[in-house]
């Protein structure tokens, strides 16, 4: 059990505030986190941290964080027990359920989910007790297009492959900055180390973005593109290897589903001379980093946010691995590989598997198809506007604030007033929790446990770290796993029946019923109850860690495991800074889950996609766009209450090339009015040539100022909110993402204020 003792410690923690998961060490006087450093023992980070983690204890500490839980009485939220909280949702959620059926509920799941244990362990229960499709989440704001390609290529949507970052010759990024978001499904501490050794030992880094980012500007090569034509320049990359015969798969041959032929006609009218006008680059240049690609020893491409949330996200999405592997990088050591994460299924043998479909379902309004169980989070606000049967009438939230998040937050915002029912699991009084019936308040990070589900999934080494909480409950808290437990208990209807430990139990039995009766499992046809008897831990949540573990590819699989050192919580504990599971390895077929058992090089909603990114070759350019911007001492929307991570450079200002704005007649620290088909903003200009022309860029997750917040630090300085450009109909159609990049805009010069003439002289 964590200590509470008055004398000042250290104690391990992994940094939950960003994807590279940094390993921390906090400096503790009694229950106050007074310091954050980086720890060099950890097995990944080696002692690595940002502005982000160096402030742990600012975050932890935040007076504005919600201590108790809040219900709405008589139009207000007040302080109540967690009992009368509890009881709030079972009476009325359950009810909605029975008098409109499950559709009538939506559940919405913010960035941080990921970055906690109860995140990843009790979604999946809630949304199976309610029995909704009505799943809004983050992804259709960022990543969704890569789960999208991952699983028409590989069957799996969360089969990503990451860039060998420590062993690669060559690395191209497209959209990216991670020396200042510290990437993303790429999990790597020290970003901007492995780069600056990339290059140290031979390398070459080549960056394609709009701007010059701090990341651009440690590349051998910086191709300042038009945004939103990264799949252009990508299919024109395709395009002259297959034509000039530099395509080499290699060994991928053997896994190919589709002959090269066919891709090489579905992307033939995607030469560099056709696409250099629209990715504004010259068509020789294209041509050279083609051959420049094919000719490295090892290289990986790899795109993030910038290359996501653009009208052919997938697209861009699918020809990052498409070059992967006509250039016989994927799944090989210095290219692009599959990692091995210890709590992800165990490998089994090669074959045909299920395959992805998109489009089981559709949002009942617009008729968006679902993607990996999720419909558009942009189109949660007219799924509650709009009347007719099937309306969301209630919406549980967890860790989110789509009001700032999502476009058309004004939308969203109306609608969310008028929900018969809202519950929110946030620590603050934001944006969007403002509008919760009840709001459940999480402790501090100090007093939760850690573990990356999902970030060692997409890490660029193999490791297993795991941190008890540093500090005990404080006295009227509750551990975010149990409150989402409990909240699945209230909205199934058995809310004072049981405790929150049989929903554990329940999902401890459930994984054992699985791996008992599979056939390639070393379990399988064991007695279920006597491997529960087995597992260690405390609580419920680190019981379900140690059946994940040691079923994991790496687990003692309850002695059968052929390795006497197979993982267990008990071992992981044992290692407090982490146990290293090696390098990333070849995995492939093992990881194919296709109908075919082979690599869909050319599936049919990309094929069918094509013609559209074809008919953008001749579309004229706009005049403007926007593109956005990150911070490394920001992460959307949820930091900017931490007084250490604003301010600075850290700042919400409109950023313009000097020729745009001389020619706008914009001048730098005046206000400018920035417009799209969503609505209009008033921002600060910031002239600097770190953008192209014809290219503004405004950063993501302000707008701080509605009222009914309890947000003192961020509403200081609210600064504006850029997704409320957009009303929500750009999204790219194959995985429900908001076009957040690369969308047409109009800049004027706010006049400024006159002053008012001085009144007349009485007579």
């Amino acid at each position: 059990m964590p200590s509470d003792t008055r004398a000042p410690r250290t104690a391990p923690r992994i940094c939950p505030l960003c994807e590279a998961t940094c390993g921390l060490v906090l400096t503790l006087d009694g229950t106050t986190v007074t310091g954050a450093r980086g720890d060099r023992d950890d097995v990944f980070s080696r002692g690595f941290v940002c502005p982000k983690g160096a402030a742990f204890g600012d975050l932890d500490s935040d007076p504005d964080r919600l201590r108790t839980p809040l219900v709405r009485r008589a139009g207000r939220l007040v302080e109540a027990t967690w009992e009368e909280a509890f009881a709030a949702v079972a009476e009325a959620v359950p009810s909605l359920v029975r008098q409109y059926g499950p559709q009538a509920v939506g559940v919405v799941l913010g960035n941080p989910n990921v970055h906690t244990m109860a995140g990843a362990l009790y979604p999946p229960l809630l949304l199976k007790a309610l029995g909704t499709r009505n799943l809004f989440t983050a992804s259709t704001l960022d990543q969704m297009p890569k789960h999208v390609s991952s699983g028409l290529l590989f069957g799996d949507p969360f089969a990503i492959p990451v860039p060998d970052l420590d062993r690669t010759d060559f690395l191209l990024l497209l959209g990216a900055n991670p020396v200042e978001s510290n990437g993303s499904l790429c999990t790597a501490p020290d970003f901007p180390g492995r780069l600056k050794a990339l290059r140290a030992r031979g390398g070459t880094l080549v960056v394609a973005d709009p701007r010059r980012t701090r990341t651009a500007r440690l590349a051998d090569q910086h191709l300042a593109l038009r945004p939103g034509s990264d799949a252009l320049l990508l299919a024109a990359l395709a395009h002259t290897l297959l034509a000039e015969k530099l395509a080499a798969p290699g060994p991928l041959v053997a896994h190919l589903a589709t002959d090269l032929g066919e891709l090489a006609e579905a992307l033939a009218r995607f030469t560099p001379e056709e696409v250099a006008p629209a990715c504004d680059l010259p068509a020789e240049e294209i041509r050279a980093l083609a051959r420049r690609l094919a000719a490295a020893p090892t290289a990986a491409v790899y795109g993030r946010m910038g290359s996501c949330t653009v009208a052919f996200g997938t697209l861009t999405s699918w020809l990052v691995d498409v070059l992967n592997i006509l250039t016989g990088n994927l799944d090989r050591p210095g290219g692009a590989l599959f990692p091995l994460s210890a709590t992800g299924p165990a490998p089994r043998p090669a074959g045909p598997g299920k395959g992805f479909s998109l489009g089981r379902w559709a949002s009942r309004v617009s008729g968006h198809p679902e993607a990996k169980g999720e419909l558009p989070l942009a189109a949660l606000a007219e799924e509650i506007d709009t009347p007719g049967e099937g309306r969301i009438r209630a919406v549980i939230s967890i860790a989110a604030n789509p009001v700032l998040s999502a476009p058309d937050g004004h939308r969203l915002d109306a609608a969310l007033a008028g929900l018969d029912f809202m519950v929110s699991v946030d620590p603050y009084l934001n944006e969007t929790s403002r509008h919760a019936h009840v709001v459940l308040p999480p402790p501090p990070p100090s007093q939760s446990a850690h573990f990356d589900f999902a970030f060692n999934g997409f890490a660029i080494r193999n490791q297993v770290r795991y941190t008890p909480a540093p500090v005990a409950l404080e006295p009227g808290r509750m551990d975010e796993c149990e409150i989402q437990a409990r909240l699945v208990l209230a909205v199934s209807g058995t809310h004072g029946t049981a405790g929150p430990e049989a929903v554990d139990d329940l999902a401890v039995r459930a994984g054992l019923a699985r791996a008992v009766a599979d056939p390639h499992s070393p379990l399988h046809g064991a007695d279920p109850d006597r491997l529960a008897e087995c597992l260690t831990g405390d609580t419920g949540p680190e019981r379900r860690l140690d059946l994940m573990l040691r079923l994991g590819p790496y687990g003692d699989r309850f002695g059968h495991a052929p390795a006497a050192d197979g993982l267990t919580l008990e071992r992981l504990r044992a290692h407090p800074n982490g146990i290293d599971l090696g390098p990333l390895r070849p995995r492939l077929p093992g990881v194919l889950r296709t109908r075919s058992g082979g690599i869909e090089l050319l599936p049919d909603p990309i094929a069918a996609e094509l013609p559209r990114l074809g008919a953008a070759l001749t579309e004229h350019p706009a005049a403007l766009v926007l593109v956005g911007r990150r911070h490394l001492r920001s992460n959307n929307s949820w930091l900017h209450n931490v007084p250490a991570l604003t301010g600075g450079s850290n700042r919400c200002t409109l950023h313009v090339h000097p020729a745009d704005a001389a020619r706008l007649g914009l001048a730098d620290g005046a206000s400018a009015r920035i417009s799209a088909e969503g609505g209009a903003l008033e921002v600060p200009v910031e002239i600097t040539d770190s953008v192209r022309a014809g290219v503004v860029s405004l950063p993501h997750g302000w707008g701080h100022d509605r009222p009914g917040t309890r947000m003192s630090t961020a509403a200081a300085r609210p600064g504006a909110n850029v997704n409320q450009l957009l009303d929500g109909s750009r999204l790219d159609p194959l995985s429900g993402t908001a076009v957040l990049n690369g969308f047409p805009v109009e800049v004027s010069p706010v006049p400024p204020l006159r002053p008012a003439p001085s009144a007349s002289p009485m007579c």
